[in-house]
């Protein structure tokens, strides 16, 4: 029998008090910087095991404007921004370079929160790309060697042999360079964070960069509308 999707969709409920914890969030004790707002809710998502938390969607758009959304790892979040990595010549890499600006999107549905951040997207040098990508895994090294990331695959027995022939080589050379391996940086301008509420009154606060200086003093604050 062929799956009833609008039945499907109808018959879920958001955030099941059995699965669910639904933390309280007062605004107003907030850090004048999403940064430490950003860290100490991460911290949450990973202490009440929420799966995957690192993994965000990353929304780039194309030369004529059209978006497109992916789920991406984040590598890191400081004072120069939240950073990804990815093949330079990957669509998202194509993307950023001819519009360099991207909005990132965290949900941690164990506690009903989201995260929002966008902002320019700049390259870090080459030297921090590779050494962030050999602080990682293996595997994370063999996808990288084995590239062609977004072009055109003829078969999955093609990819399985380049695959094992990175492996291969990941392993046997921990410290392969991956040239058009790339890290990107993304500068806030602009971070909400949204608190789900069984009655439905979100909260949502938002943080704008007011100057060019990361102080946090050039963050203004205010609440959004759920």
């Amino acid at each position: 029998m062929a799956t009833d999707l609008h039945e499907l969709l109808r018959s879920l409920r958001v955030w099941d008090p059995e699965v669910t914890d639904l933390p309280s969030f007062d605004p107003a004790t907030a850090p004048a910087a999403p940064l430490p707002l950003f860290a100490e809710w991460f911290a949450a998502a990973v202490a009440a095991g929420q799966t995957e938390p690192h993994t965000m969607s990353l929304a780039t758009s194309d030369e004529s404007g059209l978006p497109d959304v992916r789920i991406v790892m984040l590598h890191g979040a400081d004072a120069d921004g939240w950073s990804f990595a990815s093949h330079a010549g990957s669509r998202k890499g194509r993307h950023l370079t001819g519009r360099p600006y991207a909005a990132l999107g965290f949900y941690w549905p164990v506690l009903g929160r989201q995260v929002r951040v966008r902002g320019p997207v700049s390259a870090a040098p080459s030297a921090e790309a590779q050494g962030d990508l050999h602080a990682r895994s293996t595997g994370a090294l063999a996808a990288a060697l084995t590239g062609r990331q977004s072009e055109v695959l003829a078969s999955l027995d093609e990819l399985a042999r380049v695959s094992e022939s990175a492996w291969e080589r990941a392993s046997r050379e921990p410290e392969a360079p991956v040239p058009s391996w790339t890290l990107y940086r993304l500068r806030a301008e602009e971070v909400e964070f949204f608190q789900g509420d069984e009655r439905r009154r979100h909260v949502r606060l938002r943080y704008r960069r007011d100057g060019e200086e990361t102080a946090a003093e050039e963050w203004s604050r205010e609440l959004l509308w759920p």
